[in-house]
C-alpha cells in the first residue's frame, strides 16, 4: 500500500479540523439560553440562539394582576429583551470563533 500524498494529508487533517470546529461551535450555539425578565419582573421568557421561546416562567398571581393588554406588554417586553441577548450571545460565540482563525 502506498503512503498518502502530504498535501493530500494536510487537507485530510485541514476537514477534520474543521470538522471539528464546527462541531463545537454548534454546542456552544445550542447551549445559549437568555432569560431577561418583564419591567415588573413577574415575566421570565427563555430564549435560544434562534430567537425561539422555549419556555416562559409567570409568577404566580400574574395573570390576575394585570389587564391582558398589560399582560401581553410585559410578555412581549421580556421576550424582546431576552431575544436581544441571545442575538448578543450567539454573536459573541460568533466573534471568538472567526477571531480564533481560519484552519491552516
Amino acid at each position: 500500500m502506498s503512503a498518502i500524498h502530504p498535501d493530500v494529508q494536510a487537507a485530510l487533517d485541514a476537514a477534520r479540523d474543521l470538522r471539528n470546529r464546527i462541531v463545537d461551535l454548534r454546542e456552544r450555539i445550542d447551549q445559549i439560553r437568555a432569560r431577561r425578565p418583564s419591567p415588573s419582573g413577574a415575566v421570565i421568557p427563555e430564549v435560544d440562539a434562534m430567537g425561539r421561546l422555549t419556555d416562559l416562567y409567570l409568577a404566580p398571581g400574574t395573570a390576575a394582576r394585570f389587564t391582558s393588554t398589560e399582560l401581553v406588554a410585559e410578555i412581549m417586553a421580556a421576550v424582546r429583551e431576552s431575544t436581544a441577548d441571545a442575538a448578543r450571545q450567539y454573536q459573541s460565540v460568533m466573534g471568538a470563533s472567526q477571531a480564533s482563525g481560519p484552519v491552516s
